[in-house]
């Protein structure tokens, strides 16, 4: 094991890109469409506020959103896929029998034009794997992530992007599957915190209890400072871990948003005066309602980056920068 030395803190932001192939298992376009919907305008925002603030980012993209229409997306289905227990989880069942042309009648599962837009950015095109796969569920097994995976990068590919870093769906690391990405070429990926209450999960274990105390760690320090040094294992991917998930606006707890960004800027000013790293991410999704009051948000702590970054060093890099690729 290798503690690459850091000599200045570094700051990354991963975004998980994903659309209704994120949630539709625990939502539909009713309650949360306008938030899928709102990703058009919400992408170019990003681009646009990233550029005047120099920073760089990793879009962890599911392999679905590289399709242009359904007869491209149904060519690069993997054979073997994955068998879950829990039928519900499957999206090849449910999902796949839904879906429209294109994003002109489909803006739920079809995003080219923003998918475009980021690869002609200065961004790093990550994957999220090709179909939203749950790594921890039952029934999944290492044969069936695999094709998975051959399938996201074959689709890739074709689109001229060379992928090397990936962020777990419903962050399930499974590190016994470490392997696979590394085999695949994919050398780099977004671990948790350390903290108990965001350790890899089934999601029937995600019980109220841990769910509350993620909530109250977004206010206050109940996980401590959520940066690390960055360590290297012989044939296997990074970790580039994450430390903080940017929580939406919510106007019922709007009460709360200064703690919210205190709690962050403290994570980052920890980070930047340690020289360890300092990871933090969001869906798209996340900001596709009350964009103003989201963006602002950001804002703030984009500022407070550059502060960092003028009294610290403090550095923006992507997950594979950041992984010294």
């Amino acid at each position: 094991m290798v503690t690459t030395g850091n000599e200045k803190g570094k700051f990354v932001i991963s975004l998980d890109f994903e659309l209704l192939w994120g949630v539709w298992d625990v939502t539909n376009i009713k309650k949360y469409g306008a938030n899928l919907k709102g990703v058009k305008a919400v992408i170019p925002e990003l681009l646009d506020i990233f550029a005047r603030y120099d920073i760089k980012a990793s879009f962890a993209t599911v392999g679905t959103l590289f399709a242009k229409d359904k007869e491209t997306l149904l060519a690069y289905i993997p054979t073997l896929k994955p068998a879950y227990k829990n039928s519900e989880f499957n999206v090849y069942l449910h999902e796949f029998n839904k879906i429209g042309n294109d994003e002109t009648d489909d803006p739920y599962h079809f995003a080219y034009s923003l998918f475009e837009l980021l690869k002609q950015s200065p961004h790093e095109m990550a994957t999220h794997t090709f179909s939203h796969y749950f790594c921890l569920e039952a029934g999944q097994t290492e044969d069936a992530f695999d094709a998975d995976i051959k399938a996201v990068i074959k689709i890739a590919t074709a689109n001229d992007i060379t992928l090397q870093s990936m962020v777990f769906p419903r962050n399930q690391v499974n590190t016994n599957y470490l392997a696979v990405l590394w085999r695949n070429g994919l050398k780099v990926y977004r671990g948790n915190p350390k903290s108990w209450i965001y350790k890899p999960r089934m999601l029937s274990a995600e019980v109220p209890l841990i769910r509350l105390c993620r909530l109250l760690d977004t206010y206050l320090p109940i996980s401590g400072n959520n940066s690390f040094a960055i360590k290297k294992m012989e044939n296997e991917p990074v970790n580039i871990a994450a430390s903080r998930f940017l929580k939406p606006y919510n106007k019922n707890l709007a009460w709360l948003e200064k703690l919210k960004l205190k709690r962050i800027m403290n994570e980052m000013s920890y980070a930047a005066k340690n020289n360890e790293l300092y990871h933090l991410w969001w869906h798209p999704h996340n900001f596709g309602i009350n964009l103003t009051e989201n963006m602002g948000n950001l804002t703030v702590l984009l500022d407070h980056y550059v502060l960092l970054n003028n009294k610290y060093g403090f550095t923006n890099l992507t997950m594979k920068e950041a992984a010294g690729f």
